[in-house]
């Protein structure tokens, strides 16, 4: 397995006397069945979409096509829960667009609303977009190449407000950053207590939490972007007996 001299990052947040919470390193991962899966190949019927004024959303030629200007974020409507594997591919566009500004290729997973424990969505027109309303959620993110496409972070929302990230999470070497034009296959792990990202195989983020976030929503989240999204798959991860 290939790994990127400077991404491997494990935080270990177990304190002595804790049980081991039983997850692969995510370059150790086996995967089993597709529990969901989307080739958007005719609507975004399986999504929900919230996004600022000025921006759009859809299907064009078989793929997701974000064009945005002020913030946006679309959900997978089923929640995922378990240990799975998150993919897809992704292309940030650099043509003549306004928008095409190869930055902030983001994500939420295993999402969930403190105020609506029981409807995620009960709240979303009031989110509609706008990246301070994400804050109070609880969920794992990442910015990819986000902050015109500076840095790349982690971080775990607690569903408080609070955004903390720690510097090991806070990246800036150039390989980690988006590339216009390009395709790229991402996997977002949640397995257990086994947190991570990896991009075309290799590990970009490793993280142990000692309590995990095990069931909640995945949504792509960007802001003044163009990209194109498409072969989602929700996997389910093999664990040995």
């Amino acid at each position: 397995m290939k790994i990127l001299s400077s991404p491997l990052i494990i935080l270990m947040l177990a304190t002595a006397g804790m049980p081991w919470l039983m997850a692969s390193p995510v370059d150790q991962l086996s995967v089993d069945e597709v529990v969901f899966f989307d080739d958007f190949e005719t609507d975004l019927s399986q999504w929900v979409l919230e996004q600022m004024p000025g921006g759009t959303a859809g299907v064009i030629d078989g793929k997701l096509d974000i064009d945005d200007v002020g913030g946006c974020t679309v959900w997978f409507k089923q929640k995922i829960g378990g240990s799975v594997l998150i993919e897809f591919d992704v292309t940030m566009v650099k043509e003549s667009g306004a928008n095409d500004r190869v930055s902030d290729l983001n994500f939420f997973w295993m999402a969930t609303d403190p105020v609506s424990p029981h409807d995620f969505f009960a709240n979303s027109a009031k989110r509609h977009g706008d990246f301070k309303n994400y804050h109070p959620l609880q969920l794992y993110y990442v910015g990819y190449g986000a902050n015109d496409n500076t840095s790349t972070r982690f971080r775990r929302y607690p569903g408080d407000g609070s955004r903390p990230v720690l510097p090991e999470h806070d990246l800036s070497d150039p390989k980690l950053m988006n590339m216009p034009n390009k395709t790229i296959h991402l996997q977002v792990i949640a397995d257990q207590s086994r947190i991570g990202l990896k991009r075309d195989g290799d590990i970009i983020f490793d993280f142990f939490d000692k309590d995990p976030f095990q069931e909640g929503w995945f949504g792509f989240r960007t802001l003044k972007n163009h990209m194109r999204i498409d072969q989602f798959r929700v996997r389910r991860i093999k664990h040995q007996p």
